[in-house]
């Protein structure tokens, strides 16, 4: 077998998967040589970008930990994140769409009561959801699950700060599929940029902004789990977010209020927003 540059060594590697036992593994790898030798072909990659590119990518892995997943944030800047999120998501009419995951994702947050605050001390004005699930024909769905996480007022999340646990929480939906809880309002903030991938954006000429944003798992028994945002109506980077994980179904108004009573009937010394939002999910 001679090497060249044509398509005589592609096909000599994609014959090393004739005999893959699993046909879905045999299409994806054949499917990823193909695209990979010709984008080496198409771009006539020199010998230093390939070195650069392999230590491109032992760089993002090493930038890897319990708490930072690098690659996660690699495929969300480049847009596959959101692009398997469609093909994997297809929703009917009416149902919450679906946005990207992120990195900073913790499983394990306490389950709280109605109208919990979330925030526990962190910076931030203070901010009230509320809203109901309900399934596609806007039945409440009692007992479903949101599982809820975001940043600080200063942009930050809790597992970017030492020891920190803050603005996250799960909580229920009562017997009308109502749900409610205190927090801070989310702002918009930088992605991670001291590792590969911001290197990366800078060399794009790309800024490292997300639209604020709230992040919710909601779930519940007989019913396709959703994972989405709800995003702060005026943001200026709705339009450019970083990782592209804005739909406009997902936007919704924050509206500000002067100190006085709260929407969970307590008052509230400062001035404060408010934000209202439906959930709805897709049966299994």
């Amino acid at each position: 077998m001679t090497a060249s540059t044509g398509q005589s060594l592609t096909d000599a590697v994609l014959a090393t998967f004739r005999d893959a036992g699993d046909a879905r593994f045999r299409q994806i790898m054949s499917s990823l040589v193909r695209h990979l030798h010709g984008f080496v072909r198409d771009t006539e990659l020199t010998e230093a970008e390939w070195f650069a590119a392999i230590r491109f990518l032992t760089a993002t892995g090493q930038k890897c930990d319990d708490k930072r997943q690098e690659y996660i944030l690699l495929s969300d800047t480049l847009g596959v994140s959101m692009l398997v999120d469609a093909i994997n998501h297809r929703k009917p009419g009416g149902a919450t769409e679906t946005t990207v995951f992120g990195p900073f994702y913790l499983p394990g947050s306490a389950s709280l009561p109605m109208w919990s605050d979330i925030a526990n001390g962190c910076a931030g004005e203070p901010c009230y959801i509320n809203g109901r699930v309900l399934d596609v024909n806007g039945r409440p769905i009692p007992g479903a699950t949101l599982d809820i996480w975001q940043t600080d007022g200063d942009g930050w999340y809790d597992v970017q700060k030492p020891d920190a646990a803050f603005a996250r929480g799960k909580l229920t939906t009562d017997g009308e599929g109502r749900f409610g809880f205190r927090t801070v309002k989310p702002v918009s903030y930088p992605i991670p940029t001291d590792g590969p991938v911001g290197e990366m954006l800078g060399a794009m000429g790309r800024h490292p902004y997300r639209p604020a944003h709230v992040h919710a798992i909601v779930s519940a028994p007989g019913y396709q789990a959703v994972t989405t945002h709800v995003f702060v109506a005026g943001d200026p980077y709705l339009g450019s977010d970083a990782v592209f994980g804005v739909k406009d179904s997902l936007v919704t108004a924050f509206t500000a209020h002067p100190a006085g009573t709260a929407p969970d009937g307590k008052p509230c010394a400062v001035s404060f927003h408010t934000a209202q939002y439906e959930f709805r999910l897709v049966k299994e």
